[in-house]
């Protein structure tokens, strides 16, 4: 099965040469194959799948056509699927099932796409190296030794091993964006809003979104046009524009494209290898009479700690759900308050705990004024350097992490290493913009991804450039050395 292009499956099926049934028992086989290894994957209904691709299959005869209709995905453990399990990667919702689809995952199943897996996960989405799982690390497929990426690492893992052409995970500050350049595979953040968050567990609600995840840009597009667009179920949901035009997904012009480069990201931190690959890639722009412009975002050194002042910040209000009253695992106590410490305790991983107590105290008093808000009115400053830029360029082009993949445990004893992972993702995410990471390479044998950045609702466009870009170059068609 391999890494499958959905666009290829998507042919397949609609001509009568692939049945779902076959690509859905595919699916399972190389999840029993692989996944020992790997451990992308949390929980699977194997009858319920083939029931669903059996339904899809009746429908390809009957001659519907859809874009995703028949095709297996990958969703990510904080996405409510009704009846399965949704864990968050976390003890303290042992047991709790799903009890309603996310909106997401409704709209996908009534085009006809078959789910087969629910994702491992960095716990509650708490995590850039896939290492934070209470239920043990996923694994790099292009090195086993190597973080994925997180904190969606169970979805990316599951497009590049071949599982699924198409997977669900969450991108809050750089989820799907980061591993996705560690595991050669293509994601996007989409503009705040045009994904329902709605049956998506929340971590910090200003930031969170649903991110499709697949082999190309194309693919991504299949995904995206039935989920995209207004949801009267969350109040922060917009339409998106130009929504037609991602079936079937065609090339930007590329010539007179204005593409900006920030300077800020290009400095001190970048590692030389990934600078060749990422130059490399802008070069390919270049020769298609694209105009590469260096721009200024200066306030992006404030990004990371704006970030995670806000996000811990709205975790802890988030997280404080998970008590062991309602649903999810309890510990016995003699008293409530000792109930829901214990439980809590039991329940919860390290880092999780250091974000709670981290966002309790921005948000106490005393120190509400001098943390949070300050680091409100930062975040406006940094949506506004995009708008300036955006002013005189069409998209940005910027690195997606600092270097390539890290081996497991080389920054889990340093959290401060561990969140620099994320200075390149983290900025437009703080301005709600679209962004796209996608293959530009690989150096000793390991993925280096580009990060296309638009303005707000530019996400149809950005998919067009990269989808512009993939058509000149081979690096997204790259797999990891995994049996065939």
């Amino acid at each position: 099965m391999g890494l499958g292009l959905a666009v290829d499956w998507r042919e397949g099926l609609d001509a009568g040469d692939l049945s779902s049934e076959a690509l859905v028992r595919a699916s399972f086989e190389r999840m029993a194959r692989l996944d020992g290894q790997l451990n992308a994957v949390l929980s699977t209904e194997e009858g319920l799948s083939l029931n669903l691709a059996r339904q899809a299959d009746r429908r390809l005869r009957a001659g519907e056509r859809s874009p995703v209709l028949g095709l297996p995905v990958v969703l990510k453990d904080n996405l409510n699927w009704t009846g399965l399990p949704v864990s968050c990667g976390s003890r303290v919702l042992g047991g709790y099932r799903a009890p309603y689809d996310a909106t997401v995952v409704r709209r996908l199943l009534e085009a006809g796409a078959v789910p087969v897996a629910k994702a491992n996960m960095d716990e509650f989405a708490m995590g850039s190296s896939g290492e934070y799982s209470a239920f043990g690390p996923t694994r790099n497929p292009w090195d086993t030794s190597r973080v994925p990426g997180g904190s969606s690492s169970g979805s990316i893992v599951a497009v590049s091993a071949g599982y699924a052409p198409l997977a669900l995970g969450s991108d809050t500050g750089g989820s799907v964006r980061l591993p996705a350049s560690f595991c050669n595979v293509t994601a996007l953040k989409p503009t705040y809003g045009v994904l329902s968050r709605y049956g998506l567990t929340a971590m910090a609600s200003s930031l969170d979104q649903v991110g499709p995840v697949a082999a190309s840009a194309a693919g991504i597009a299949l995904a995206l046009q039935p989920m995209a667009g207004r949801d009267p179920l969350d109040s922060t949901s917009v339409d998106l524009p130009g929504r037609e035009r991602l079936f079937p997904l065609g090339p930007a012009r590329l010539k007179g494209l204005r593409i900006g480069v920030p300077v800020d990201y290009f400095g001190e931190g970048l590692e030389a290898s990934s600078r060749q690959l990422l130059e490399a890639a802008l070069q390919v722009f270049a020769n298609q009479g694209a105009e590469l412009r260096e721009v200024r975002l200066p306030h992006t050194r404030f990004a990371i700690d704006t970030y995670y002042l806000l996000c811990t910040s709205e975790v802890s209000s988030n997280l404080s759900r998970f008590d062991g009253v309602r649903f999810g695992h309890r510990v016995a106590a003699g008293t409530l308050p000792g109930m829901i410490a214990e439980t809590r305790d039991a329940g919860l991983g390290d880092e999780v705990k250091r974000r709670i107590l981290l966002g309790t105290f921005c948000l106490s008093k005393g120190y509400y004024d001098a943390f949070y808000l300050k680091a409100l009115k930062a975040r406006t400053l940094i949506a506004r350097d995009f708008e300036e830029a955006f002013a005189s360029v069409d998209l940005l082009a910027t690195p997606v992490s600092p270097g390539v993949a890290f081996p497991f445990g080389a920054r889990t004893t340093d959290p401060l290493a561990m969140y620099l992972a994320d200075a390149y993702t983290v900025p437009a995410s703080l301005a709600g913009l679209p962004c796209l990471s996608m293959p530009a390479g690989l150096t000793a044998g390991l993925p280096v991804g580009i990060q296309l950045i638009g303005p707000a609702l530019s996400d149809v466009k950005l998919l067009e450039v990269a989808q512009a870009f993939q058509s000149l170059t081979r690096h997204h068609l790259q797999t990891p050395p995994l049996p065939a």
